[in-house]
Protein backbone atom coordinates (compact mmCIF):
# COMPACT_ATOMS: atom_id res chain seq x y z
CA UNK A 1 0.00 0.00 0.00
CA UNK A 2 1.16 3.54 -0.74
CA UNK A 3 0.26 6.69 1.19
CA UNK A 4 1.36 9.96 -0.43
CA UNK A 5 1.60 13.17 1.56
CA UNK A 6 1.42 16.37 -0.52
CA UNK A 7 3.02 19.28 1.32
CA UNK A 8 5.15 17.05 3.54
CA UNK A 9 7.37 20.04 4.35
CA UNK A 10 4.59 20.89 6.80
CA UNK A 11 6.60 18.82 9.25
CA UNK A 12 4.46 18.98 12.38
CA UNK A 13 1.33 17.89 10.52
CA UNK A 14 3.16 15.28 8.42
CA UNK A 15 4.62 13.87 11.62
CA UNK A 16 1.16 13.56 13.16
CA UNK A 17 -0.54 11.94 10.17
CA UNK A 18 2.29 9.63 9.08
CA UNK A 19 3.08 8.93 12.74
CA UNK A 20 -0.55 7.91 13.25
CA UNK A 21 -0.24 5.54 10.29
CA UNK A 22 2.88 4.03 11.85
CA UNK A 23 0.80 3.31 14.97
CA UNK A 24 -1.70 1.27 12.95
CA UNK A 25 -0.96 -2.38 12.31
CA UNK A 26 -3.00 -2.19 9.11
CA UNK A 27 -1.02 0.79 7.74
CA UNK A 28 2.51 0.63 9.16
CA UNK A 29 3.95 -1.50 6.34
CA UNK A 30 3.01 1.11 3.74
CA UNK A 31 5.26 3.08 1.45
CA UNK A 32 5.07 6.66 2.73
CA UNK A 33 5.75 8.99 -0.20
CA UNK A 34 6.61 12.52 0.92
CA UNK A 35 6.21 15.32 -1.62
CA UNK A 36 7.07 19.01 -1.36
CA UNK A 37 8.53 21.78 -3.52
CA UNK A 38 10.92 22.83 -0.72
CA UNK A 39 13.85 20.42 -0.47
CA UNK A 40 15.07 21.73 2.89
CA UNK A 41 11.70 21.40 4.62
CA UNK A 42 11.19 17.98 3.05
CA UNK A 43 14.55 16.79 4.37
CA UNK A 44 13.59 17.93 7.87
CA UNK A 45 10.40 15.87 7.63
CA UNK A 46 12.27 12.86 6.30
CA UNK A 47 14.81 13.02 9.15
CA UNK A 48 12.11 13.03 11.79
CA UNK A 49 9.89 10.42 10.15
CA UNK A 50 12.80 8.05 9.59
CA UNK A 51 13.66 8.32 13.28
CA UNK A 52 10.02 7.68 14.18
CA UNK A 53 9.91 4.69 11.84
CA UNK A 54 13.01 3.25 13.54
CA UNK A 55 11.43 3.78 16.95
CA UNK A 56 8.24 2.03 15.78
CA UNK A 57 10.03 -1.14 14.58
CA UNK A 58 11.23 -0.05 11.13
CA UNK A 59 8.04 -1.07 9.35
CA UNK A 60 7.27 0.35 5.92
CA UNK A 61 9.40 2.62 3.80
CA UNK A 62 9.80 6.37 3.32
CA UNK A 63 10.37 7.89 -0.11
CA UNK A 64 10.94 11.58 -0.91
CA UNK A 65 9.97 13.51 -4.02
CA UNK A 66 10.94 17.15 -4.60
CA UNK A 67 9.46 19.56 -7.11
CA UNK A 68 6.83 19.49 -9.82
CA UNK A 69 8.91 17.24 -12.06
CA UNK A 70 8.72 14.44 -9.43
CA UNK A 71 5.06 14.91 -8.55
CA UNK A 72 3.68 12.14 -10.74
CA UNK A 73 6.21 9.69 -9.33
CA UNK A 74 5.12 10.65 -5.80
CA UNK A 75 1.48 9.99 -6.72
CA UNK A 76 1.96 6.89 -8.88
CA UNK A 77 -0.06 3.91 -7.58
CA UNK A 78 -1.01 5.71 -4.36
CA UNK A 79 -3.98 4.32 -2.44
CA UNK A 80 -4.40 7.46 -0.34
CA UNK A 81 -3.25 11.02 -0.93
CA UNK A 82 -3.14 13.46 2.00
CA UNK A 83 -3.15 17.15 1.05
CA UNK A 84 -1.69 19.76 3.43
CA UNK A 85 -0.18 22.35 1.10
CA UNK A 86 -0.01 26.12 1.59
CA UNK A 87 0.51 27.89 -1.72
CA UNK A 88 2.60 31.02 -1.21
CA UNK A 89 3.29 30.22 2.45
CA UNK A 90 3.26 32.88 5.17
CA UNK A 91 5.78 35.00 3.29
CA UNK A 92 4.74 36.45 0.91
CA UNK A 93 1.12 35.42 0.46
CA UNK A 94 -0.35 35.43 3.96
CA UNK A 95 1.33 38.79 4.59
CA UNK A 96 -0.26 40.11 1.39
CA UNK A 97 -3.68 38.74 2.40
CA UNK A 98 -3.56 40.82 5.58
CA UNK A 99 -1.57 43.92 4.70
CA UNK A 100 -3.30 44.94 1.45
CA UNK A 101 -6.85 44.84 2.91
CA UNK A 102 -5.56 46.69 5.99
CA UNK A 103 -4.72 49.66 3.72
CA UNK A 104 -8.42 49.85 2.90
CA UNK A 105 -9.47 49.64 6.56
CA UNK A 106 -10.45 45.97 6.39
CA UNK A 107 -9.14 44.00 9.37
CA UNK A 108 -9.03 40.20 9.69
CA UNK A 109 -8.21 37.55 12.29
CA UNK A 110 -7.38 34.30 10.44
CA UNK A 111 -8.21 34.91 6.74
CA UNK A 112 -7.85 31.30 5.60
CA UNK A 113 -11.51 30.28 5.21
CA UNK A 114 -13.71 33.18 4.19
CA UNK A 115 -13.32 36.91 3.75
CA UNK A 116 -11.00 38.47 1.22
CA UNK A 117 -8.08 36.44 2.61
CA UNK A 118 -9.95 33.17 2.18
CA UNK A 119 -10.95 34.13 -1.36
CA UNK A 120 -7.34 34.87 -2.35
CA UNK A 121 -6.05 31.70 -0.70
CA UNK A 122 -8.57 29.63 -2.68
CA UNK A 123 -7.73 31.33 -5.98
CA UNK A 124 -4.02 30.58 -5.66
CA UNK A 125 -4.58 27.01 -4.39
CA UNK A 126 -7.25 25.67 -6.78
CA UNK A 127 -4.93 25.66 -9.84
CA UNK A 128 -2.41 23.58 -7.90
CA UNK A 129 -5.11 21.11 -6.82
CA UNK A 130 -6.23 20.91 -10.45
CA UNK A 131 -2.68 19.84 -11.36
CA UNK A 132 -2.74 17.26 -8.57
CA UNK A 133 -6.07 15.94 -9.84
CA UNK A 134 -4.85 15.69 -13.43
CA UNK A 135 -1.81 13.69 -12.30
CA UNK A 136 -3.91 11.48 -10.05
CA UNK A 137 -6.38 10.74 -12.84
CA UNK A 138 -3.42 9.43 -14.83
CA UNK A 139 -1.33 7.55 -12.24
CA UNK A 140 -3.65 6.74 -9.28
CA UNK A 141 -7.26 7.25 -10.42
CA UNK A 142 -8.78 5.17 -7.61
CA UNK A 143 -6.93 6.88 -4.75
CA UNK A 144 -8.87 8.74 -2.07
CA UNK A 145 -7.82 12.38 -1.71
CA UNK A 146 -7.89 13.50 1.94
CA UNK A 147 -7.88 17.30 1.91
CA UNK A 148 -6.74 19.20 5.01
CA UNK A 149 -5.92 22.46 3.21
CA UNK A 150 -8.01 25.60 3.76
CA UNK A 151 -10.26 27.14 2.61
CA UNK A 152 -11.78 23.69 3.08
CA UNK A 153 -15.23 24.17 1.54
CA UNK A 154 -13.92 25.98 -1.54
CA UNK A 155 -11.09 23.54 -2.27
CA UNK A 156 -13.03 20.35 -1.52
CA UNK A 157 -16.04 21.71 -3.38
CA UNK A 158 -13.87 22.38 -6.43
CA UNK A 159 -12.32 18.89 -6.33
CA UNK A 160 -15.71 17.20 -6.07
CA UNK A 161 -17.41 19.27 -8.76
CA UNK A 162 -14.66 19.71 -11.34
CA UNK A 163 -12.36 16.68 -11.05
CA UNK A 164 -12.98 12.91 -11.12
CA UNK A 165 -10.98 12.33 -7.93
CA UNK A 166 -12.66 10.77 -4.89
CA UNK A 167 -12.29 13.46 -2.23
CA UNK A 168 -13.24 14.16 1.36
CA UNK A 169 -12.34 17.29 3.31
CA UNK A 170 -11.15 16.88 6.90
CA UNK A 171 -11.02 19.43 9.71
CA UNK A 172 -9.90 19.25 13.33
CA UNK A 173 -12.76 21.31 14.71
CA UNK A 174 -15.51 18.66 14.66
CA UNK A 175 -13.69 16.29 17.04
CA UNK A 176 -13.18 18.92 19.75
CA UNK A 177 -16.39 20.96 19.38
CA UNK A 178 -18.64 19.66 22.16
CA UNK A 179 -15.74 18.91 24.50
CA UNK A 180 -14.58 22.52 24.29
CA UNK A 181 -18.10 23.83 24.90
CA UNK A 182 -18.68 21.70 27.99
CA UNK A 183 -15.26 22.55 29.39
CA UNK A 184 -15.83 26.28 28.90
CA UNK A 185 -19.18 26.12 30.69
CA UNK A 186 -17.96 24.01 33.61
CA UNK A 187 -19.94 20.93 32.54
CA UNK A 188 -17.05 18.46 32.48
CA UNK A 189 -19.19 15.89 34.30
CA UNK A 190 -21.26 15.54 31.11
CA UNK A 191 -18.32 14.68 28.82
CA UNK A 192 -18.26 10.92 29.24
CA UNK A 193 -20.59 9.04 26.91
CA UNK A 194 -22.08 12.19 25.39
CA UNK A 195 -23.90 11.98 22.06
CA UNK A 196 -23.91 14.70 19.42
CA UNK A 197 -25.07 15.60 15.93
CA UNK A 198 -23.02 18.15 13.97
CA UNK A 199 -23.88 19.41 10.48
CA UNK A 200 -23.54 22.54 8.38
CA UNK A 201 -20.47 23.81 6.53
CA UNK A 202 -16.80 23.70 7.44
CA UNK A 203 -15.93 26.03 10.33
CA UNK A 204 -19.62 26.83 10.70
CA UNK A 205 -21.14 23.42 11.29
CA UNK A 206 -23.78 23.47 14.00
CA UNK A 207 -23.89 21.37 17.13
CA UNK A 208 -27.52 20.50 16.47
CA UNK A 209 -27.94 17.96 19.27
CA UNK A 210 -25.98 17.36 22.47
CA UNK A 211 -27.10 14.67 24.92
CA UNK A 212 -25.54 13.06 27.96
CA UNK A 213 -24.86 9.33 28.20
CA UNK A 214 -28.44 8.74 29.37
CA UNK A 215 -29.95 10.57 26.38
CA UNK A 216 -30.90 13.76 28.24
CA UNK A 217 -30.78 16.99 26.21
CA UNK A 218 -27.89 19.14 27.47
CA UNK A 219 -28.81 22.29 25.54
CA UNK A 220 -31.18 23.73 28.22
CA UNK A 221 -28.33 23.73 30.75
CA UNK A 222 -25.85 24.98 28.15
CA UNK A 223 -28.10 27.92 27.28
CA UNK A 224 -28.66 28.74 30.94
CA UNK A 225 -24.89 29.19 31.44
CA UNK A 226 -24.12 31.34 28.39
CA UNK A 227 -24.80 34.76 29.97
CA UNK A 228 -22.46 34.06 32.89
CA UNK A 229 -19.73 33.08 30.44
CA UNK A 230 -20.25 36.20 28.33
CA UNK A 231 -19.96 38.36 31.46
CA UNK A 232 -16.37 37.25 32.05
CA UNK A 233 -14.05 40.03 30.82
CA UNK A 234 -11.21 37.68 29.89
CA UNK A 235 -13.26 34.94 28.19
CA UNK A 236 -11.99 34.24 24.66
CA UNK A 237 -14.88 32.20 23.21
CA UNK A 238 -17.57 34.87 23.27
CA UNK A 239 -18.51 34.93 19.59
CA UNK A 240 -19.56 31.27 19.56
CA UNK A 241 -21.38 31.65 22.87
CA UNK A 242 -23.35 34.53 21.36
CA UNK A 243 -24.26 32.27 18.47
CA UNK A 244 -25.99 30.05 21.04
CA UNK A 245 -27.78 33.08 22.46
CA UNK A 246 -28.99 34.57 19.17
CA UNK A 247 -29.05 31.63 16.74
CA UNK A 248 -29.76 28.84 19.19
CA UNK A 249 -26.75 26.61 18.48
CA UNK A 250 -22.98 26.36 18.92
CA UNK A 251 -20.59 26.15 15.94
CA UNK A 252 -17.52 24.02 15.39
CA UNK A 253 -14.70 26.47 14.74
CA UNK A 254 -13.17 28.96 17.16
CA UNK A 255 -14.44 32.42 18.01
CA UNK A 256 -11.45 34.12 16.37
CA UNK A 257 -12.42 32.34 13.15
CA UNK A 258 -16.14 33.04 13.40
CA UNK A 259 -15.58 36.70 14.26
CA UNK A 260 -14.79 37.31 10.56
CA UNK A 261 -17.44 35.03 8.99
CA UNK A 262 -20.25 37.53 9.57
CA UNK A 263 -21.03 41.23 9.70
CA UNK A 264 -21.41 41.58 13.46
CA UNK A 265 -18.11 41.84 15.32
CA UNK A 266 -15.22 43.42 13.39
CA UNK A 267 -16.61 46.86 12.53
CA UNK A 268 -14.55 50.01 12.08
CA UNK A 269 -17.47 52.12 13.35
CA UNK A 270 -17.62 50.09 16.56
CA UNK A 271 -13.98 49.56 17.62
CA UNK A 272 -15.10 48.82 21.18
CA UNK A 273 -16.41 45.42 20.02
CA UNK A 274 -12.85 44.16 19.54
CA UNK A 275 -12.14 44.52 23.26
CA UNK A 276 -15.63 43.45 24.36
CA UNK A 277 -15.37 40.12 22.51
CA UNK A 278 -11.59 39.69 22.86
CA UNK A 279 -11.16 39.43 19.09
CA UNK A 280 -7.49 38.90 18.15
CA UNK A 281 -6.97 40.94 14.97
CA UNK A 282 -4.02 39.77 12.83
CA UNK A 283 -3.98 36.51 14.78
CA UNK A 284 -2.92 34.19 11.95
CA UNK A 285 0.26 36.10 11.03
CA UNK A 286 1.27 36.01 14.71
CA UNK A 287 0.68 32.27 14.80
CA UNK A 288 2.74 31.78 11.65
CA UNK A 289 5.72 33.69 13.05
CA UNK A 290 5.52 31.84 16.37
CA UNK A 291 5.11 28.46 14.68
CA UNK A 292 8.10 29.00 12.41
CA UNK A 293 10.27 29.94 15.41
CA UNK A 294 8.90 27.11 17.54
CA UNK A 295 9.64 24.59 14.81
CA UNK A 296 13.24 25.78 14.45
CA UNK A 297 13.76 25.22 18.18
CA UNK A 298 11.96 21.87 18.17
CA UNK A 299 13.93 20.58 15.20
CA UNK A 300 17.24 21.56 16.82
CA UNK A 301 16.16 19.79 20.01
CA UNK A 302 15.14 16.65 18.09
CA UNK A 303 18.51 16.51 16.32
CA UNK A 304 20.23 16.78 19.68
CA UNK A 305 18.10 14.54 21.90
CA UNK A 306 16.24 12.28 19.46
CA UNK A 307 12.60 11.79 18.47
CA UNK A 308 9.96 11.75 21.15
CA UNK A 309 7.52 8.85 21.27
CA UNK A 310 4.48 9.44 19.07
CA UNK A 311 1.04 8.58 20.39
CA UNK A 312 -1.78 8.29 17.89
CA UNK A 313 -3.67 11.58 17.60
CA UNK A 314 -7.37 12.15 17.03
CA UNK A 315 -6.80 13.22 13.40
CA UNK A 316 -9.20 11.47 11.05
CA UNK A 317 -6.74 10.56 8.27
CA UNK A 318 -5.19 7.32 9.57
CA UNK A 319 -8.52 6.11 10.94
CA UNK A 320 -10.21 6.64 7.57
CA UNK A 321 -7.47 4.68 5.81
CA UNK A 322 -7.68 1.94 8.43
CA UNK A 323 -11.46 1.66 8.13
CA UNK A 324 -11.26 1.36 4.33
CA UNK A 325 -8.43 -1.18 4.44
CA UNK A 326 -9.88 -3.36 7.22
CA UNK A 327 -13.59 -2.81 6.61
CA UNK A 328 -14.07 -1.93 10.28
CA UNK A 329 -16.56 1.00 10.38
CA UNK A 330 -15.58 4.43 11.65
CA UNK A 331 -17.61 7.65 11.83
CA UNK A 332 -16.20 11.05 10.89
CA UNK A 333 -17.42 14.56 10.28
CA UNK A 334 -16.52 14.94 6.61
CA UNK A 335 -16.72 17.69 4.00
CA UNK A 336 -18.58 16.40 0.95
CA UNK A 337 -20.77 17.68 -1.83
CA UNK A 338 -24.42 18.19 -0.82
CA UNK A 339 -25.50 15.66 -3.43
CA UNK A 340 -29.11 14.43 -3.02
CA UNK A 341 -29.49 17.25 -0.50
CA UNK A 342 -27.91 15.67 2.54
CA UNK A 343 -28.86 18.99 4.15
CA UNK A 344 -32.17 19.72 2.47
CA UNK A 345 -32.22 23.51 2.86
CA UNK A 346 -28.73 24.11 1.44
CA UNK A 347 -27.93 23.98 -2.31
CA UNK A 348 -26.82 20.74 -3.96
CA UNK A 349 -23.55 22.26 -5.23
CA UNK A 350 -22.53 23.41 -1.73
CA UNK A 351 -19.75 21.61 0.14
CA UNK A 352 -21.26 20.58 3.48
CA UNK A 353 -19.86 19.06 6.66
CA UNK A 354 -21.95 16.09 7.81
CA UNK A 355 -21.54 12.78 9.63
CA UNK A 356 -20.02 10.15 7.33
CA UNK A 357 -19.66 6.40 7.74
CA UNK A 358 -16.31 5.03 6.58
CA UNK A 359 -15.83 1.32 5.83
CA UNK A 360 -14.56 -0.94 3.07
CA UNK A 361 -16.80 0.87 0.59
CA UNK A 362 -15.18 4.22 1.30
CA UNK A 363 -16.68 7.42 2.69
CA UNK A 364 -20.48 7.40 2.81
CA UNK A 365 -22.15 10.69 3.83
CA UNK A 366 -25.29 10.53 6.00
CA UNK A 367 -28.56 12.32 5.30
CA UNK A 368 -29.25 15.04 7.88
CA UNK A 369 -32.39 16.81 6.66
CA UNK A 370 -33.06 20.54 7.16
CA UNK A 371 -31.03 22.78 9.43
CA UNK A 372 -32.90 25.24 11.64
CA UNK A 373 -33.79 28.04 9.23
CA UNK A 374 -31.58 30.64 10.95
CA UNK A 375 -28.58 28.26 10.85
CA UNK A 376 -29.10 27.56 7.14
CA UNK A 377 -29.36 31.32 6.54
CA UNK A 378 -26.04 31.94 8.29
CA UNK A 379 -24.43 29.14 6.29
CA UNK A 380 -25.76 30.60 3.04
CA UNK A 381 -23.96 33.92 3.65
CA UNK A 382 -20.73 31.88 3.52
CA UNK A 383 -21.79 29.44 0.78
CA UNK A 384 -22.52 32.37 -1.57
CA UNK A 385 -18.89 33.46 -1.29
CA UNK A 386 -17.60 29.90 -1.64
CA UNK A 387 -19.56 29.20 -4.84
CA UNK A 388 -18.59 32.50 -6.47
CA UNK A 389 -14.92 31.96 -5.63
CA UNK A 390 -15.00 28.51 -7.22
CA UNK A 391 -16.73 30.07 -10.24
CA UNK A 392 -13.95 32.65 -10.50
CA UNK A 393 -11.28 29.94 -10.35
CA UNK A 394 -13.00 27.91 -13.10
CA UNK A 395 -13.98 30.75 -15.48
CA UNK A 396 -11.01 33.06 -14.73
CA UNK A 397 -13.45 35.98 -14.74
CA UNK A 398 -12.43 38.81 -12.44
CA UNK A 399 -16.09 39.85 -12.07
CA UNK A 400 -16.72 36.72 -10.02
CA UNK A 401 -13.90 37.69 -7.64
CA UNK A 402 -15.48 41.11 -7.24
CA UNK A 403 -18.86 39.48 -6.61
CA UNK A 404 -17.45 37.03 -4.06
CA UNK A 405 -15.83 39.91 -2.17
CA UNK A 406 -18.95 42.08 -2.40
CA UNK A 407 -21.12 39.31 -0.98
CA UNK A 408 -18.65 38.39 1.73
CA UNK A 409 -20.44 39.40 4.97
CA UNK A 410 -17.46 41.12 6.60
CA UNK A 411 -16.06 42.80 3.48
CA UNK A 412 -19.44 43.98 2.20
CA UNK A 413 -20.42 45.43 5.58
CA UNK A 414 -17.21 47.50 5.82
CA UNK A 415 -16.41 48.70 2.27
CA UNK A 416 -18.30 50.17 -0.70
CA UNK A 417 -18.27 48.47 -4.10
CA UNK A 418 -15.66 50.73 -5.74
CA UNK A 419 -13.30 50.25 -2.81
CA UNK A 420 -13.82 46.48 -2.88
CA UNK A 421 -12.92 46.40 -6.58
CA UNK A 422 -9.77 48.47 -6.03
CA UNK A 423 -8.73 46.21 -3.15
CA UNK A 424 -9.25 43.06 -5.24
CA UNK A 425 -7.20 44.57 -8.09
CA UNK A 426 -4.41 45.45 -5.66
CA UNK A 427 -4.43 41.94 -4.20
CA UNK A 428 -4.27 40.32 -7.63
CA UNK A 429 -1.33 42.53 -8.57
CA UNK A 430 0.46 41.90 -5.27
CA UNK A 431 0.12 38.12 -5.61
CA UNK A 432 1.71 38.22 -9.05
CA UNK A 433 2.63 34.75 -10.31
CA UNK A 434 0.85 33.05 -7.42
CA UNK A 435 -2.44 33.78 -9.19
CA UNK A 436 -3.44 32.86 -12.74
CA UNK A 437 -4.52 35.57 -15.17
CA UNK A 438 -8.08 36.87 -14.86
CA UNK A 439 -10.07 38.73 -17.48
Amino acid sequence: MKITFMGAGSTVFARNVIGDCMCSEALRDSVFALYDIDAKRLEESRTILEAMRAAKGEYGKIECYVGVEQRKAALKDANFVVDAIQVGLYDPCTIIDFEVPKKYGLRQTIADTLGIGGIMRALRTIPVLKDFADDMAEVCPDALFLNYTNPMAMLTGFMLRYTPIKTVGLCHSVQVCSEGLLNDLGMQDKLEGRKELIAGINHMAWLLELKDKYGNDLYPEVRSRVDDYLAKPDATNKVRMEYIKYFGYYVTESSEHNAEYNMFYIKSKYPELIEKYNIPLDEYPRRCVNQIERWKNEYAEILETGVKEHERSNEYASRIMEAIVTGKPYQIGGNVLNTDHLITNLPAEACVEVPCLVNGYGVQPCHVGPLPVQCAAMNMTNINVQLLTIEAAVTRKKDHIYQAAMLDPHTGSELDIDTIKKMVDDLIEAHGNYLPAYH
